[in-house]
């Protein structure tokens, strides 16, 4: 194997069919015929000299080898992409990419915002938002697959030495009522009162439903105590469920902003407590980041959150793209 046996269009075609569990919906996804998917992937075994997928079951199955042959594949190819983004920076923010990271409701009610004021001032440049899991978003951070993100959750701590966490803002979990409920009159609520009211809860295998009952139990309220009605698969359907009388909820105040000036929801204080988690930016300071990256880390994420941190990373970013210029170009 003198020459590289494998090109970025096959190892886009073995990525996709990992992912899709099949040479057709890998197709589908890629907008080509499956025959040609097929011989793609032929071509590649023979360069290779080895059987990429085992073809005993219904699924498409990696062998060892094409096992291998992803995970070092999906490292080119995220390369390949920093190093197309780094071209296109010497545009001077005229074009490129910017890709935010969120975990679910800070991607639902807070990057919107953000993303809008950005594209204000740098219409040239294309923004994609991912959504996921608090661990999913931040693997994609350590890969490179995404500039930065705000997340609410934890971190997995596999990942603490890879990625730089930076509190960022606190976020309050508010305590909604039907606007007819009887407490919605009181002033504030005794914690002790939270126990006789009917929750109305995200599923309990949420990720942000643990990371919910965590921030309730460092405040001394008893997630477990509390009477759960109903499980529902999203916020938006909690306070739809809550506006009908259904029962009481804990949501991000960022969720229910249109709801409080509408009068259609009731943001009920508890007595002596402020249920607040912390939003935290994550970045992989290892990684070259983009202008674009800088431009909104620099313009944007001060107006919705703490300056000092963000000073910091300020400093680090420059640091890390002048080490990976000199380690690109310098072919180490």
């Amino acid at each position: 194997m003198s020459e590289i046996p494998f090109t970025l269009d096959q190892l886009r075609i073995l990525k996709a069919i990992a992912a899709e569990g099949s040479f057709k919906r890998a197709a589908d996804t890629l907008y080509v015929s499956q025959p040609a998917i097929s011989l793609q992937v032929q071509n590649l075994e023979r360069q290779m000299e080895v059987p990429l997928f085992d073809r005993g079951g219904r699924r498409a199955q990696l062998t060892e080898a094409g096992q291998l042959l992803l995970n070092y594949g999906e490292k080119i190819l995220t390369l390949s992409q920093e190093t197309c983004r780094a071209i296109e920076d010497l545009q001077n923010l005229q074009g490129g990419t910017l890709i935010v990271g969120a975990s679910q409701t800070t991607g639902t009610y807070l990057l919107p915002h953000m993303i809008g004021l950005f594209r204000q001032q740098y219409p040239e440049v294309a923004v994609q938002l991912q959504v996921h899991s608090t661990r999913r978003t931040s693997w994609s951070v350590a890969n490179g697959q995404v500039d930065l993100a705000i997340i609410s959750g934890e971190v997995p701590a596999e990942l603490h030495d890879t990625i730089e966490i930076i509190p960022y803002a606190d976020d309050e979990l508010a305590l909604i009522l039907p606007v007819s409920h009887p407490m919605a009159t009181a002033e504030a609520i005794p914690k002790e009162n939270l126990y006789k009211l009917q929750f109305i809860t995200l599923d309990s295998q949420s990720t942000t439903r643990k990371a919910i009952d965590q921030v309730l139990a460092h405040h001394g309220i008893n997630p477990k105590r509390l009477k759960i009605e109903m499980e529902l698969n999203s916020v938006e359907a909690i306070k739809n469920a809550v506006q009908s009388g259904l029962g009481a909820a804990f949501v991000s105040l960022s969720a229910i902003e249109q709801e409080l000036q509408m009068g259609t929801l009731h943001h009920a204080e508890i007595d002596e407590v402020a249920v607040k988690r912390t939003l935290c930016v994550i970045i992989n300071p290892h990684r070259y980041r983009s202008k674009a990256a800088e431009a909104f880390i620099k313009q944007i994420l001060p107006q919705f959150g703490a300056t000092e941190q963000l000073v910091e990373l300020e400093h680090s970013s420059q640091q890390v793209n002048h080490h990976e210029a000199t380690t690109h170009f310098a072919g180490g």
